[in-house]
Order: C-alpha cells, then sequence, then structure tokens
C-alpha cells in the first residue's frame, strides 16, 4: 500500500495521490535527489507479477524516454523497488483539453487551431522517432497554466518499426482511427486520424459519432461519415472543414502523408481561412459496395472493445484529469489568445513576403519551367489571364438553378459535367426548390467542380439520404430507419455503377418529403453498352488511378509511362492522361499516362551508383565501481553481467575475476538506441547493484 510519506528508492517521497487508471496509479512525489516535483506512475500490485503487463508497463517508459519536445511530457526515470514498477515522469499543472472543452463548450476557430498545432508538433517529434501514440484524445492533451499544450500517455505507444497488430489496442472508441477499431496494422496515420476527431470536438463541442455502446462506436467510425463542421456551425471556415475531414478519411492513404503536412495547412488555415487549398483524392470512383461484417468480424470489434475498457480504464485515469482545476484560468485563456494572434500574425507575414518574392518585388521572380514535354491531356498549370474572355480549355459556365426543383438543378449541373453538394434550409418556400448556388450563375470553373446546392426541406420532414452504391438490401433497410418506404425497384442502364447496386432514387437525394413516405429505388443494368466513362486520374497517386481504371475495366498502359518533371504535382503523382475524364471509351482500353518526377532541380547531380545497405550495432559500456567481493584474500568466482533492454534479456559478459580486477569497465552490444540495465552477479546470485546503460547506433 502507498501513503504520502512512504519514499521508493530512497528518492521519491509520495505526496498525494493524483489520478487512477486500470493498470497504474499516479501519485505526486518529491525528487529528493533533484528537489523537484514530479508524477510518479506505479504499477497495480495485482500486475506486477505478470510478465505481460510488467514488459507493457516497462515498455511505455522505453518508447518515450528518448523523447525531448516541448510539446510531450518528459520521462525522467524507470525503475523497480521492492516488487513496485514506476516511471517517473515531469508533472504538468493545468488542464485537461477534455475538461477546457467541456467548461467552454467550443473553443475559438483560432484558439483550437493553435492547440491543434502544438499537438501535432509533439506527434511530429515522436513519429521522427518511430514512436506511434495510438491514444490521441482530449484526456490525453495537458494546457499547462502557462498556455503551452502537452501530449501526455504514450502507455500503449509502439515502434513503428515492431509491425504490431493493433487487435489489444486500448484506445478510447470515440478518437479511434478505422483500422484500430477493426484490429488491423496501425501507423503514423491512425494518430493523424484521432487528432481530427480531437480537433473536430474542439470546434464542435461534441464527437463526431456516439452510440450506446463502444461497439456501436467502433461500427461508426468504420461504416459511418461525419456531419462536415461547415454544415454544423456555417462560421467554421470552409478550409478547416476541410482540413479536418482529410484527417478523418476512413482509408489512411487519403489522409495526411505527415504530421507536418497537417501542421503547414493549420497554419495556413489562419491566413487564407477561405482558401481551397486542401487536397483531398476523390474516391467518389471507387466502387467498392457496402462493406457487410460477418458474425465473426462484428465478434472480433466486441473483444477488441472489452479489451480495450476494463472497468478501471473506463474511470478518467491520467494524471492530467487528477490535476485539472474546476474552473478554467482566465489567464490561461488570456495567454491561449494572445499566443493565438501572434502566431497569426507572424504567418501572414512569412505569406506576404513569399507572394512577394514570387511576384517580383524585390527584384526577383519564379522563372518559368521550360522543361515538361507535351502530353495528351494538358497539364493545369498558373496562367496569366488572357485579355480576351475567352473561357480556358476544360471550363465551363455554371447555370442558373435558382427557383429550379432539385431534380432539374441535379440535371442541369450534371449536363455541365458539375459535381454538386445539397444543404438543406428550413423554409416556407416550396419543398426541393433551390434557393441560393455557390458560385453563382454564369460563374466559369473548372470541370467536375462542385457547386453548392441550397433548398428548402421545408419546414419539417425527412431528408431522402444518398444510397448511390448501396446494395438493394442496405438501401432499403436505410429508408426505413428513417421512417420512409420502398414503393418500388426499377432497373436502369449506369455507367458508373456496378450492376446490382442502387444508382438513383425517385424522389432524388436531397429531396425533403413527409414521413412515412414511400421511395422508388433505381437499381443499375450496369453499362448499356461495352462503353464505360473514363474517369479522372490526374492528381492522384499511380496506384490508386490503376485501380481505379481497372474498376471501369480499363487497363493503364504500365510498359510505356511518360515521366516529366513538374512544379504543380508531387513525385509520383498522375500530372496528365491520354483520354479526356468523362469521355465514353470500350471496356479493356489501355490508357497511356504521365507521371511526375517532382520539381526539377537546377543542378542536378548524377545518380550514385548503388552501395551495399550498411549494417549497424548498438554499443554501449558500464563501469562496475562498486567491488563484488568483500575481502581481498577473496577467491576469484564468476562474475556475470545480464542485459535487460526492449523487454528482452541476454548475458552480456562472464568470466572468472578477483577482487583487484575492480572497478572494471564493460562494452556491451544491445539490441537497439534505447537505454538499458545491466544487472551484476556473482556466481548466479544478484549482488543487487544495476547499471543504466545509453546505448549508441555504430555502423560497421
Amino acid at each position: 500500500m502507498i501513503n504520502p510519506g512512504m519514499m521508493i528508492s530512497d528518492r521519491y517521497e509520495i505526496i498525494d495521490r493524483v489520478g487512477s487508471g486500470g493498470m497504474a496509479d499516479v501519485y505526486k512525489a518529491k525528487c529528493h535527489r533533484l528537489n523537484r516535483y514530479v508524477a510518479i506512475k506505479v504499477l497495480k500490485q495485482e500486475y506486477s507479477s505478470d510478465a505481460k503487463f510488467v514488459a507493457k508497463f516497462r515498455g511505455e517508459a522505453q518508447s518515450v524516454a528518448g523523447l525531448s519536445h516541448p510539446n510531450i511530457v518528459n520521462v525522467y526515470d524507470v525503475g523497480e523497488d521492492n516488487g513496485l514498477y514506476y516511471i517517473v515522469m515531469e508533472l504538468v499543472e493545468g488542464i485537461t483539453l477534455k475538461k477546457f472543452i467541456e467548461k467552454k463548450g467550443r473553443l475559438d476557430v483560432k484558439e483550437a487551431v493553435g492547440i491543434g498545432i502544438q499537438i501535432a508538433q509533439g506527434m511530429e517529434a515522436a513519429h521522427n522517432n518511430h514512436i506511434i501514440h495510438r491514444d490521441i484524445k482530449p484526456q490525453n492533451i495537458i494546457i499547462s497554466k502557462e498556455g503551452k499544450v502537452k501530449v501526455t500517455d504514450f502507455g500503449i505507444a509502439k515502434a513503428a518499426t515492431s509491425n504490431t497488430i493493433t487487435s489489444n489496442a486500448m484506445g478510447s472508441v470515440h478518437y479511434i482511427s478505422p483500422e484500430q477499431a477493426r484490429g488491423g496494422y496501425s501507423d503514423e496515420k491512425s494518430d493523424i486520424y484521432s487528432l481530427g476527431v480531437t480537433l473536430y470536438e474542439m470546434l464542435s463541442g461534441k464527437v463526431p459519432f456516439e452510440g450506446e455502446s463502444t461497439v456501436t462506436v467502433a461500427l461508426a467510425h468504420i461504416q459511418d461519415e461525419a456531419v462536415p463542421l461547415e454544415e454544423l456551425d456555417p462560421t467554421i471556415p470552409l478550409s478547416l472543414s476541410k482540413i479536418v475531414q482529410k484527417c478523418m478519411q476512413k482509408k489512411p492513404d487519403m489522409r495526411y502523408m505527415s504530421s507536418a503536412a497537417l501542421i503547414s495547412d493549420l497554419k495556413r488555415s489562419l491566413s487564407e481561412p477561405d482558401g481551397d487549398y486542401v487536397n483531398i483524392v476523390d474516391d467518389e470512383d471507387d466502387f467498392s459496395p457496402t462493406i457487410k461484417f460477418s458474425s465473426d468480424d462484428v465478434n472480433n470489434i466486441k473483444d477488441a472493445a472489452k479489451g480495450r475498457y476494463t472497468p478501471e480504464e473506463q474511470q478518467e485515469d491520467q494524471q492530467d484529469e487528477e490535476q485539472s482545476d474546476d474552473a478554467i484560468d482566465p489567464k490561461l485563456e488570456k495567454i491561449l489568445k494572445v499566443c493565438s494572434i501572434v502566431v497569426a500574425a507572424v504567418i501572414i507575414i512569412v505569406i506576404f513576403l513569399i507572394i512577394g518574392k514570387v511576384c517580383g518585388w524585390w527584384g526577383k521572380s519564379i522563372k518559368e519551367d521550360n522543361n515538361v514535354t507535351s502530353v495528351a491531356t494538358e497539364v493545369p498549370v498558373e496562367e496569366t489571364p488572357d485579355v480576351t474572355e475567352t473561357p480556358k480549355a476544360g471550363m465551363v459556365d455554371v447555370p442558373d438553378i435558382k427557383n429550379r426543383t432539385l431534380e432539374e438543378a441535379q440535371e442541369m449541373l450534371g449536363e455541365k459535367k458539375l459535381k454538386w453538394r445539397l444543404l438543406p434550409v428550413e423554409s416556407d418556400e416550396t419543398p426541393n426548390t433551390v434557393l441560393e448556388q455557390d458560385p453563382e450563375a454564369g460563374s466559369s470553373v473548372e470541370e467536375y467542380s462542385r457547386v453548392t446546392i441550397k433548398y428548402s426541406k421545408g419546414s419539417s420532414g425527412v431528408t431522402i439520404p444518398d444510397l448511390v452504391k448501396y446494395t438493394k438490401d442496405d438501401a432499403i433497410r436505410k429508408l426505413e430507419s428513417l421512417g420512409l418506404s420502398v414503393s418500388s425497384t426499377v432497373a436502369q442502364y449506369s455507367d458508373t455503377v456496378d450492376e446490382g447496386l442502387v444508382c438513383g432514387t425517385d424522389p432524388v437525394v436531397g429531396s425533403s418529403v413527409k414521413s412515412g413516405s414511400s421511395v422508388k429505388l433505381i437499381v443499375s443494368k450496369g453499362p448499356e453498352s461495352d462503353n464505360v466513362i473514363m474517369p479522372n486520374i490526374v492528381g492522384i497517386k499511380e496506384a490508386v488511378a490503376l485501380d481505379r481504371l481497372t474498376a471501369r475495366g480499363l487497363t493503364g498502359n504500365t510498359t510505356n509511362v511518360s515521366y516529366i518533371y513538374s512544379d504543380k504535382y508531387a513525385k509520383g503523382l498522375v500530372v496528365g492522361q491520354a483520354i479526356e475524364a468523362g469521355t465514353k471509351i470500350p471496356v479493356g482500353t489501355v490508357v497511356d499516362y504521365t507521371v511526375s518526377m517532382g520539381p526539377k532541380k537546377a543542378n542536378p547531380t548524377p545518380t550514385p551508383k548503388p552501395t551495399p545497405e550498411p549494417t549497424y550495432s548498438y554499443e554501449g559500456s558500464v563501469t562496475v565501481s562498486g567491488n563484488p567481493f568483500d575481502y581481498e584474500e577473496d577467491e576469484p568466482e564468476v562474475i556475470k553481467l545480464v542485459l535487460e533492454q526492449d523487454g528482452k534479456s541476454k548475458t552480456v559478459y562472464k568470466g572468472t575475476l578477483s577482487y583487484d580486477d575492480f572497478p572494471k569497465k564493460f562494452s556491451i552490444k544491445g539490441w537497439s538506441e534505447n537505454n538499458g540495465t545491466v544487472t551484476l552477479y556473482k556466481g548466479d546470485v544478484a549482488t543487487g547493484n544495476s547499471y543504466n546503460v545509453e546505448f549508441k547506433k555504430v555502423r560497421q
């Protein structure tokens, strides 16, 4: 039993308990050696004899001990004292982000972005060290009284190179990524998803998915789409809403590739809140039908949820939760707002300087890239507007759809090769009548651009959901859950939806109808002929482009790919296609395409010849200063050193030594750069002497 006043390892005096979780208790303590207050996490007694729990507990310390970053809670020490396994951490006085949100309801946009950037910076430092947190949530984020944001609790973190499957992950279900919910492989992009959910909660005041059980919420993360933030609150900038949407993509490859990329867009959102710079890969051409889960799949998710939440873990289990104040410190709020304003001002100045350099205000301008060879489909580039009003190639005029019915508006936009986004508005106007459009009629936009349609849904009613690519049975269940019924089913040819899947409804998607109304389902018969519509593959990864072509029954000409330099598209992205998107072509057509090699370097250096992969070892040393022999006349005896590192152990030295051989330095090789512990044995009996060993990576 640990009580106030108790000393651990003759160094840490327990002051008070500040938190309790499923595996460990957290105490405020005083380090008498360095005369400072710390937080000490002690493994519960019932788990101390369990090798798995001990290994997990040690893994927590080893995964984060090497991290040193202002946005990560520091780990100072790890040890064991009479069967008590403990970790010593930085004591942060402040409030958790969860309680901060609960107190304020929702955060100011600049305040939320500032906090999000600091969280992402902490994640970036961890990811650069191959550490995945896997439990990013507001409860694990502390805002100190000085306004500094810190990420804590790497209790379930794993090395990114360990290929650990996360079926036993213990992350909170409201913030868990789809791949974690399925018990699949998790990587850095799993943390980005969880940060996206955290941003969503900061900006809206609620989590995107709620449910009666952990299984329900986990399935929602896998199957459902969150309501866009701009629909919940029109004051939230569209760019920020799209940033959160990109973080929360179901497929990891569609999210931000790194925390650095996310930080860049978050900073940009402060100076360009209405900018259209967030690139979300359009997944509408992915014709995968609704995923069905077998009973085994659902049971796996239930088992994962059970393992994820022990009764103790459902308590607020972190030091930061217990340290939080009952009310928000006004000084803290003021500091956060001032910091947000300063960050925004600095970003605006930097962008102004960059724009000035590009435009030649400072005497230089960016030279045009004349090295791009021509391809069948032109690569979009920045152009100076001509004097004439002639529209650019691939541009269309937005039709006037105001006061049209929703069905008429969608048909008119489809004829112009435009997409649309529906925003229902309560109004006294006739239901399903278009009230506003953005962009306005007559605007010149690129083909396949999205037009926002604000339409009347009347004073009340049920909105017809988008059921395209649903199976017939799934569509019927969805409509019945909304209080609607299916009157009939008709078959219709479709070039974009696979045979047997829903390709439309009558009334059309977005229409407002009375509860109990009947809906006609339109089911695809597949393409009317052997022709299919060529999809757009420009601006996406080559592998994704090939998948899109295959889904349409087309083939990418991988044996004759053209490669060009491009300042607009990153290396590996498709920059041109030989057949224009939207063209009807025969099934089986082989499509030529062009791939970006990235920007051309000013002075390209010759490609070096490949060299053999270097090999490395991890070397350290320890000096045994304390003599294991009691007297000089003692007989020589076998001395053994045992290394414990990364949850593994091995004998690193064994030999016969005498009293005069000490003090003695031993060279040791480990498994990694993580610190290890060496225990000294005399014969087969431990002497009680243990030494901390630091390892360095040495090229062979």
